[in-house]
This record gives C-alpha cells, sequence and structure tokens, in this order.
C-alpha cells in the first residue's frame, strides 16, 4: 500500500519510535495526528514535518480524553486511515522487589490504555471498511525477559489482544499488525519503572548500541505496506529469538478462516 494522502494517527509521538515514525510518515506522504503527554515537545516533533499536523495532547490512561481526541482525529483530514499505539513504559526490577503498583501502572498504560484506544476507533474503521491498526508491542513481548515481569504481561497482553481482533475484523477490510521491536535507541530504559515506582534513570548499553528510530521506523512502515502481520524489527539475539516465536502466517489464516465460514455467529447463536 502507499502511505500518500492517509492520515495516521500515533500515541507516544513525542520521542523515540513514535517520533521517528511520524517522520518517516511524513515522507511518504501521509498526513500525521500527534498525541502524547508533553504538548511542546509534540509540537517540536509536528515543527520539523512537511506535512500536515495536527496535536493532540492526552494521557493515555486519561479515558475521557482519549475519547475526546478520538473524536477530533476522526473528523480531522478525511478520518483517520492508520492508528499506531505507541505510547508505553518499561520497567527494570526484580519480581520480588516490585510493588504491585508498579504492576498496575505498566499494564494499564502498555495495555489497557491501548485497548481503549483501539477499541475508541473501531467503529470509524468498520464503517468506512478500511483501516490499519498498528500495535507496538516488543521482543518481551514474544520471550519472557528478566527485570520486566510486568512489561512481558501487558506486551504479552497486547499480542494477544492483536491476534484475535486480526481475526475478529478479517472480514471488514480492516487490518491489524503487531509490532515487536528489539533494543531500540531511545529514552525507553532511562524511563522505565524501578521495584517501588520511580524512574530508573539511567539507561542499558544494549539500548544504546540499539536500532536508529529512525531505521526502525522505516522497517515498520516497509512490513506494514507489504501487508506484514506479527514484524520483527530487531537485530543479533533479539532478533533470533523473536523469530523463534513468530507466530506462523498459516496459523493467522487458520484462524480468520473461522470467521470467514461463520464461528463468530455460532458463537453469538449459542
Amino acid at each position: 500500500m502507499s502511505f500518500a494522502g492517509r492520515t495516521a494517527w500515533i500515541t507516544g509521538a513525542s520521542s523515540g519510535i513514535g517520533a521517528a515514525l511520524a517522520g518517516e510518515f511524513a515522507v511518504r506522504g501521509a498526513r500525521v495526528v500527534l498525541s502524547g503527554r508533553d504538548e511542546g515537545r509534540l509540537r517540536a516533533v509536528a515543527d520539523a514535518l512537511e506535512t500536515e499536523t495536527l496535536i493532540l495532547p492526552f494521557e493515555v490512561t486519561d479515558e475521557a480524553a482519549m475519547l475526546a481526541a478520538t473524536r477530533q482525529a476522526a473528523a480531522w483530514g478525511g478520518g483517520v486511515d492508520i492508528f499506531v499505539a505507541n505510547a508505553g513504559i518499561s520497567q527494570r526490577s526484580a519480581a520480588v522487589d516490585t510493588d504491585m503498583a508498579v504492576y498496575r501502572r505498566i499494564i494499564d498504560v502498555d495495555l489497557t490504555a491501548q485497548i481503549a484506544a483501539a477499541q475508541a476507533l473501531l467503529p470509524h474503521f468498520t464503517a468506512r471498511e478500511n483501516g490499519r491498526l498498528i500495535l507496538i508491542s516488543s521482543i518481551a513481548g514474544k520471550v519472557g525477559v528478566p527485570m520486566r515481569t510486568a512489561y512481558c504481561a501487558a506486551k504479552f497482553g497486547l499480542i494477544g489482544y492483536a491476534d484475535a481482533l486480526r481475526a475478529e475484523l478479517s472480514q471488514t477490510g480492516v487490518s491489524v499488525h503487531v509490532v515487536c521491536p528489539g533494543s531500540v535507541a531511545t529514552d525507553v530504559s532511562r524511563n522505565a519503572l524501578t521495584g517501588g515506582g520511580a524512574a530508573r534513570g539511567k539507561s542499558d548499553k544494549a539500548i544504546d548500541e540499539g536500532i536508529p528510530p529512525a531505521e526502525a521506523a522505516q522497517a515498520i512502515l516497509d512490513a506494514v505496506a507489504a501487508g506484514q502481520r506479527e514484524i520483527v524489527v530487531a537485530r543479533g539475539m533479539e532478533e533470533a529469538m523473536g523469530e523463534l516465536r513468530r507466530t506462523p502466517d498459516t496459523l493467522f489464516d487458520q484462524v480468520a478462516a473461522m470467521v470467514a465460514a461463520g464461528y463468530m455467529d455460532k458463537m453469538r447463536d449459542g
């Protein structure tokens, strides 16, 4: 597919992968809606783009604000064609040292809020019989990684939601893509929560030496344009782990075939 003339809405767009995706969408001719908590940082991203932009700042766990932003985005630029659920927060703490409040916070931001945003857009997409949901998970959503139990729980959950939703929407013209990045050179580790809930405040060598965000964004959009449903963006051991746990396309097709054969109708009818 071509992204030219389309409208792409990105959460977590003020930095990292989100900001890089905004730049890549703009290069490919798309209009861009930018969301995140910091309006000033979103403005800086928008000012660097050579395309039409709309800034909709909100906290992703504020459902009322998210719903208001959804209405604004759907009414701008002919409607939303692509939604990227990218907002998130990571973790660096052993399970035994991690407060339950940290689990709740990470799952709320990385899973529940992403589902809520996708759900809010579904009527818009299905009414148009067109649209692409791009959910940013992680290699840690495929492989359990130490010091990230809350993050893994949320990112595994996001993939499960994406896979089930993809099957349900397989007859509607709406597609669902899930992205599993490995180490990308962003502030994800520096902003990660410790066991008590504070920001870690320092980065990891693997992150600092990770894939440049612009390179990751290009790989993601190339894969989306090619219709790839599960997208691994990683190098070395992380790529090997992601590929080892990749869901086969034949399984995606098999579940979609169940929907085409009336599985959902039979379930509704009891």
